[in-house]
């Protein structure tokens, strides 16, 4: 994988930057809002792939090879072409943390800098922030249906490419999985790596039994055995047991089963039975097959014993929601603000540089709301939460406390931040997600959670919207 993505951008971009350049327009500094708007799918989102967003930065450079293939489309000034030899970027990202709760409509990463520079890397970060937020999301619905299960990102295989796979991997540890059976993953982010065998392995031996027997042999702590390549309880669990008994009398603990087909409701519980009469109360039972959150919800409503939850083609394509639909819009230029028009006022922006704040109730410690305001702008205590559209909605909170979402990634050019681990931003995650309320997080009609605009914000959008 390239770390050099300078021309992983639309052409518009080039062609806008070409006409700021030739119009003499391209030191004028601009602040473009990265949001995503609302959808049926999600109530919430976990932020990733600002790690990925700081390293296109870095490495941000037209090569020679760049400058040549960029001559051939004969679209661009020379005097442009010249300029690219020495493209930098100058300007500031601000951004919430990977692991981050969000929230749609809010502002989850602002670029300032010159606009000829911040037009370029619009298409480049949406793409990395639109794709590992949408895999981050996913895998935190379906850890949350899980509950104390643990979740394994199993989709490699099926992942819509190399990149798709490595980073989906990754952003699915920030969501709450507990590790992957993608190695390279494992090799890059120090992410868990688990696996264990394949149908394959036991259609290699002349036997079930023999292929059990093999295996334990060769890793006699750590025989998780896949049970349902014939009969997954009269042959598979069966011949099981007894290798599981033989590795007992050798001093070694079996760690579990493996269920990939079938009834995973009936199957489960079956084995579990079956496993505590024969003493192996500590057997683990994963389960995987076309798992997602909806289904794990209907498996532990039906009783099912599953400790581990294998999530392949239903997590790493985020199938029930393709695209996250993450936009990124100009706000201000040259300090003045501006915003988009519409005739829904969905699709209308917040004008303005603005900054990102979290409310917390100060008794209990839990997320109350979220408020974007004017850079600048004094917040009050108390402090009165207004409805972005209805404004005669409001409440006023005396005792709360206050946390800025968005932080300094890069100043002038430089990268100021240091990104944590993934493990960090996994375990970042799992705590910020426990200051929110479940009725916020519950996967049908959830509660809608409390964006909302500051006063000032209001205001200047209505005096936009006047001046029309």
């Amino acid at each position: 994988m390239d770390n050099n993505l300078t021309l992983l951008t639309d052409l518009y971009q080039l062609t806008m930057m070409n006409g700021y350049y030739c119009c003499n327009l391209k030191d004028k500094t601009a602040v473009f809002d990265l949001f995503f708007r609302a959808k049926e799918q999600i109530s919430y989102a976990v932020y990733a792939g600002l790690e990925k967003v700081c390293d296109y930065i870095k490495n941000l450079k037209f090569t020679k090879d760049d400058i040549e293939y960029l001559k051939s489309l004969k679209l661009f000034d020379n005097n442009f072409i010249n300029y690219l030899k020495d493209f930098k970027f100058s300007g500031d990202i601000y951004s919430v943390v990977e692991g981050e709760i969000v929230f749609p409509n809010e502002p989850i990463l602002v670029v300032k800098a010159p606009i000829i520079q911040a037009q370029l890397i619009e298409t480049a970060i949406l793409n990395i922030i639109n794709h590992q937020t949408l895999i981050a999301s996913k895998a935190s619905r379906i850890c949350d249906a899980a509950g104390s299960g643990t979740v394994i990102e199993f989709g490699l295989r099926r992942a819509q490419g190399a990149d798709a796979g490595i980073y989906g991997a990754r952003a699915a540890v920030i969501g709450g999985a507990k590790g992957t059976s993608n190695v390279l993953v494992g090799k890059m982010f120090d992410a868990k790596v688990v696996g264990t065998h394949g149908h394959s392995w036991i259609m290699s031996f002349d036997s079930e039994l023999e292929a059990f027997r093999q295996f334990a042999k060769v890793y006699p702590d750590s025989c998780l055995l896949l049970l349902d390549t014939y009969d997954t309880i009269n042959s598979g669990l069966k011949n099981a047991i007894t290798v599981f008994k033989e590795l007992r009398a050798k001093g070694h603990k079996p760690v579990g089963i493996r269920l990939d087909s079938g009834d995973l409701a009936y199957l489960s519980k079956k084995a579990r039975e079956i496993l505590d009469e024969n003493g192996f109360n500590d057997a683990i039972i994963f389960a995987s097959n076309d798992i997602d959150e909806h289904l794990i919800e209907q498996l532990k409503l039906q009783g099912a014993r599953i400790d581990v939850y294998g999530v392949g083609t239903k997590l790493i394509t985020s199938s029930d929601m393709p695209s996250l639909g993450g936009v990124y819009k100009l706000s201000a230029i040259e300090n003045k603000p501006v915003m988009k028009f519409s005739d829904s006022s969905e699709k209308m922006t917040n004008p303005g540089a603005k900054n990102l704040y979290r409310i917390y109730e100060k008794q209990n410690g839990m997320a109350f709301a979220d408020l974007i305001a004017l850079d600048g702008e004094k917040i009050d205590k108390p402090l009165t939460l207004t409805h972005p559209v209805e404004r005669w909605k409001s409440t006023v909170l005396d005792d709360y406390e206050i946390r800025p979402l968005l932080q300094p990634i890069f100043l002038k050019g430089s990268q100021v931040y240091k990104v944590p681990s993934l493990t960090q931003s996994g375990e970042y995650c799992k705590a910020e997600k426990t200051k929110f309320w479940n009725e916020y997080k519950r996967l049908i009609r959830p509660h809608i959670y409390k964006v909302n605009l500051s006063d000032g914000l209001y205001e200047l959008k209505q005096e936009l919207l006047k001046s029309k």
